[in-house]
């Protein structure tokens, strides 16, 4: 979460919305270029390129469309960068239980697409609502329905229901891989992971979690992390960690590549509180291969997971439990998983540990990995720890020598990156899940409350503090001299000098 983009101005006025429509009111806004209201439920982060803007939302937008009844699924939206005006949109029922594996939790479907829309060339990969991978092309159907998948109109209300006539602001689905259907994964409350693409191959956890009662995994033996070939979206590659067993929550981590030793190596964030190392795919196999893991680190020291010799229940830090010791106050020590992305960096690994945020606070840990070392790194790749941090599901960002990290309760830790060494930290007084994002000069960073603009740099200096109207739980980007920053409901298109485009262009 680091870019080049410069000229970002340090402050917005989001503007008021006007009486009519969902467009905002001339002149009511400060550097803001559009702002549109997408749904309900924006939790990833937008994606920016080629003079297109996509986002994953809930499915409320689609209330008065003809075509659909609401169906409290998900969303992938296209935008017109400049404008805010939709190009197309993918349409992802609701899952009934019926086509999830008895016992499965997986009630908050309505939360829309969690994935932040990755793109290569004219491609658009993301994990839908209904835990499927997708593949998109760029363009919508536009330029007619490229194949090999050709039932878009049945793809949108679901099997049993009569397909719906297809128009141009649709999505064209190139293919599907249904993770349910296809790799026997039973998810938890959402699926929840941003691709991570490399030329002919997606790398993706499969979001397999426990059971309703939270006690154990229905599906222990289905792949954790997988490798689908992106041109036919058939599988290549699992993992042979059988996780499931050890299982605590969810899978939800993002996976991230980097270059060890003259080999790319992809990490991956355990449900399990294990960061992983598998080598990465050079070539399409004929069929189906197991990962060749490199190493595994545990970010839980023992303990995180001992207490008096035996194992601290991970739902005891659940604040909600009625036999919970956990007092909310970030001092309750006990395991976690790791939810953040692992982020690589000259040859080193940073990433942090926590939990649903609805378990509340705790005690967390930043660790920096030695990347080079093969087997269990736990004891010889460890370069350094911070303990200083709650839990945390951000990710880390790092420029200039610094690390900036941010924990739950919203607070931004700076740190020297070669040592850990802290050099400030500030507190944001709001609940954050999104990531820092560090860009001409300044930190942006999203809140339950708040946009909060810090000045990058070895001192702690605040710059602004913008009201969006609605938590904004995922991370702001950079993009062609543009900001752009969602809060759950609307996405902002930030320009310095800029000029609100008038509502009639931007729906």
């Amino acid at each position: 979460m680091v870019s080049p983009e410069t000229g970002l101005p340090e402050f917005f006025k989001p503007g008021e919305r006007a009486t009519t429509g969902e467009g905002l009111i001339p002149g009511s806004t400060e550097n803001g270029r559009w702002g549109v209201e997408l749904g309900s439920y924006i939790y990833g982060n937008p994606t920016v390129t080629g003079g297109r803007g996509f986002a994953g939302t809930d499915d409320s937008s689609l209330r008065g469309d003809r075509r659909f009844q609401q169906t409290k699924g998900g969303l992938v939206q296209c935008l017109d960068e400049k404008t805010g005006r939709l190009i197309w949109r993918l349409i992802t029922p609701h899952r009934p239980k019926e086509r999830l594996p008895e016992g499965a939790h997986y009630g908050q479907q309505h939360f829309g697409t969690c994935s932040s829309p990755a793109v290569a060339g004219k491609r658009v990969y993301v994990m839908t609502s209904a835990c499927e991978i997708v593949c998109l092309d760029v363009n919508g159907l536009a330029d007619g329905n490229d194949g090999p998948f050709k039932d878009e109109g049945q793809y949108m209300v679901g099997p049993g229901k009569p397909p719906v006539a297809l128009e141009k602001t649709d999505a064209d689905i190139i293919w599907v891989c249904d993770l349910v259907d296809q790799l026997g994964v039973c998810p938890h409350d959402v699926a929840s992971c941003s691709l991570l693409v490399d030329g002919r191959f997606v790398y993706t956890v499969t979001s397999n979690g426990v059971d309703k009662p939270h006690e154990k995994c229905l599906r222990p033996d289905a792949p954790s992390y997988i490798c689908l070939d992106a041109e036919t979206g058939k599988l290549l590659a699992t993992d042979d960690e059988k996780m499931g067993h050890r299982l605590w929550h969810c899978l939800w981590s993002p996976p991230s590549m980097g270059t060890v030793n003259g080999k790319k190596l992809v990490f991956f964030g355990g449900g399990d509180g294990v960061c992983y190392a598998f080598e990465a795919l050079t070539e399409v196999p004929d069929k189906p291969i197991h990962f060749k893991k490199v190493w595994q680190y545990d970010c839980n020291p023992p303990h995180y997971r001992f207490r008096n010799g035996k194992p601290i229940p991970y739902y005891e830090g659940d604040k909600r439990k009625k036999y919970s010791t956990n007092k909310d106050d970030g001092t309750y020590l006990g395991p976690s998983q790791i939810i953040s992305t692992p982020v690589f960096h000259d040859g080193r690994v940073y990433v942090t540990i926590g939990q649903d945020p609805m378990h509340g606070r705790g005690r967390g840990l930043l660790h920096c990995i030695d990347a080079s070392k093969t087997g269990d790194i736990t004891k010889s790749g460890c370069v350094w720890m911070y303990d200083a941090i709650e839990r945390s599901i951000s990710s880390v960002a790092i420029a200039d020598g610094l690390l900036y990290a941010v924990d739950l309760p919203g607070r931004v830790h700076c740190l020297d990156v070669a040592t850990g060494k802290p050099y400030w930290l500030y507190e944001m007084k709001a609940e954050t899940w999104g990531t820092p994002l560090v860009a001409d000069g300044k930190i942006f960073i999203g809140t339950k409350k708040k946009l909060c603009v810090l000045a990058a740099g070895k001192e702690a200096k605040e710059l602004a503090q913008i009201n969006l109207g609605a938590p904004a739980y995922g991370t702001p980007i950079a993009a062609d001299g543009m900001l752009f920053a969602a809060s759950q409901r609307r996405l902002w298109a930030v320009q310095k000098g800029a000029r609100l485009v008038p509502s009639s262009q931007a729906e």
